[in-house]
């Protein structure tokens, strides 16, 4: 008789590679899907501006309450908002969600800067991630948000900017360019320095906040 267990063993030995670099291949994607795009932190790092990734999502509140709201209102006039429509102003893009408690201290923040500025000031988007709609808008009427704000119920647009937990604020200049990055709740400070930088094009880099909860 012929002894077969050769090929069976070689056949064994196939599968099993084949099932360990598919487990590999998962990981892989598993931890990529996880962690996002790490392009931008990786050019600011460099002292380098990279253009923002495209964002084209529905308005979840409208801005007012300050004299820099005329120019996003009409982004948001149709009820979809894009970054391109947006550009010739500085940008300052937070994301956040009702969940987050951080996002929660944070908020006061950026509403008072917002408040604070003139005409020709930076134009605020908020980015509602991961959330219910009802509680999203209960958390903009709880801490008297006026500022745009537009929503994503995944996590599309965080993956593609490299969030890894809320509340994440990026600057990005008139020409559309990422120049500054604060990961966790964004001080005052941080804020001005900016919204500076989202002005004059200038890097800012990436900048260490406060307290940040990790995203769902």
């Amino acid at each position: 008789m012929t002894d077969r267990r050769g090929p069976l063993r070689y056949a064994g030995r196939v599968a099993a590679v084949a099932l360990a670099a598919a487990f590999l291949g998962l990981l892989a994607y598993g931890l990529a899907t996880k962690s996002g795009d790490t392009a931008i932190d990786e050019s600011l790092s460099r002292a380098r501006p990279i253009p923002a990734p495209p964002v084209v999502l529905p308005v979840l509140l409208a801005p007012s309450g300050a004299p820099a709201a005329r120019r996003s209102a009409a982004a948001a006039a149709d009820g979809r908002v894009s970054l391109r429509e947006l550009r010739g102003s500085p940008v300052v893009l937070n994301f956040w969600a009702s969940w987050c408690v951080p996002c929660r201290d944070e908020a006061p923040v950026l509403e008072r800067a917002w408040r604070r500025q003139g005409s020709d000031g930076a134009l605020f988007v908020g980015l509602n991630q991961q959330d219910i709609t009802d509680d999203s808008l209960a958390f903009t009427r709880q801490l008297g948000g006026t500022y745009l704000n537009i929503r994503d119920r995944g996590n599309s647009v965080a993956r593609r900017y490299g969030v890894s937990g809320l509340p994440e604020t990026f600057f990005i200049d008139r020409s559309g360019d990422v120049v500054g990055h604060v990961i966790g709740v964004v001080s005052a400070r941080q804020l001005r320095a900016g919204i500076t930088a989202a002005s004059t094009g200038r890097p800012l880099g990436i900048r260490t906040g406060g307290e940040q909860r990790s995203a769902r």
